[in-house]
């Protein structure tokens, strides 16, 4: 397998990614600064988009344009819905089985939630001996433009995905590129809270002073296992 691309939304994921690239450089190009190097026995290359959508598909295109890795993995953290069983807690690990919009109606001759002229959920294609070995939760990550901290926004999406197992900003545009490009799609994120319950906010919050690094030398084992 060829490089692979790895694509974080902010600096303070990324702060806890880079420490486990070896021989570390950097390339800036297109206003976004990459990180290249080794990981888990991988030539990768490390960037980050910026929060929400736009963001998301302007950095994953940049990315797959300026490497073409052989694969493309998202990961930083997400919110937990609550509604798999067991839920996925804090510190819980997702690796993502399939990747949805909550917050997309193209209108007739779409799905609530489809991108119109792609799937109405990407598929993320790994084995599940994978997710086993990371101990990740499999299922449907719900992506949209909102910080999903009020009760009526995670009711809303649960109508809509009643099997989703976490929420985040960027995946599901990120997952949009790839399925674009022809490039495979893969996404691990990590639980810091859970919408909907009182005190998330703080609970998010705190992650970032809680969180072991430790959590994101989960991307060197899913590399090793690639």
């Amino acid at each position: 397998m060829n490089r692979i691309a790895i694509i974080v939304a902010m600096d303070k994921e990324l702060a806890l990614l880079r420490p486990h690239l070896e021989g570390e450089s950097t390339l800036e190009t297109n206003g976004f600064t990459y990180y290249c190097g080794r990981m888990g026995g991988r030539d990768v290359v490390v960037g980050k988009c910026g929060i929400g959508k736009v963001n998301a598909a302007i950095g994953a295109l940049s990315l797959v344009d300026t490497f073409h890795p052989s694969m493309v993995i998202n990961t930083g953290v997400a919110g937990g819905t609550g509604a798999s069983n067991p839920p996925a807690e804090v510190l819980d690990l997702v690796l993502a089985s399939e990747i949805a919009y909550h917050d997309v109606w193209c209108g007739p001759g779409t799905e609530r939630g489809q991108a119109a002229g792609y799937p109405a959920r990407f598929e993320c294609p790994l084995p599940a001996d994978i997710r086993a070995a990371l101990g990740a939760k499999g299922g449907l990550l719900a992506s949209g433009d909102i910080f999903v901290d009020d009760p009526a926004d995670l009711e809303r999406i649960l109508s809509l995905y009643p099997d989703a197992v976490a929420v985040d900003m960027e995946s599901a545009a990120i997952a949009q590129v790839c399925a674009l490009k022809d490039v495979p799609f893969v996404c691990l994120r990590v639980v810091s809270d859970t919408p909907g319950e009182g005190g998330n906010m703080a609970a998010y919050n705190n992650f970032w002073t809680d969180a072991p690094a430790r959590t994101f030398a989960s991307v060197v084992k899913l590399l090793e296992l690639l």
